[in-house]
């Protein structure tokens, strides 16, 4: 399955199978698991959490999705708009792999005035004096 980008402000109710729906006002993603089971996966998008690349051929969107909450337990990511699946993981290293979510965190936000911070605050701001 093929994804596109919709760019939405708030996200819908019933989103759409191979819709990938960004919100940069609230910095969030959406979409229904690539699989195909019907499960709503939300990405909050940031410098500590997923990003997202609009091109031509599709979006991309990075590091991988693990739905290791859902029953299916996908994992895949998107690249110009395909699906790129990735291997199954076991409990360890779902549990390594939320530890260097944390630590990611956690160092990010120890910087008092990281770079990313100011790269945020200034797209914030020139959007809001864009329109």
């Amino acid at each position: 399955m093929k994804f596109v980008l919709q760019r939405v402000h708030y996200m819908p109710k019933e989103l759409q199978p191979g819709i990938l729906y960004v919100s940069e006002e609230f910095l969030t993603a959406a979409h229904l698991c690539a699989c195909g089971c019907g499960a709503k996966i939300r990405t909050p998008l940031g410098p500590t959490e997923w990003s997202v690349e609009e091109d031509p051929q599709g979006p991309s969107l990075w590091p991988s999705v693990g739905n290791w909450q859902q029953g299916c337990r996908s994992h895949y990511w998107f690249r110009n708009g395909e699906v790129v699946w990735g291997e199954a993981w076991s409990s360890e290293q779902i549990a390594a792999g939320r530890a260097q979510e944390q630590e990611r965190r956690r160092s990010y936000y120890a910087k008092p005035y990281s770079v990313g911070r100011w790269r945020r605050l200034w797209k914030w701001l020139s959007r809001l004096f864009a329109g």
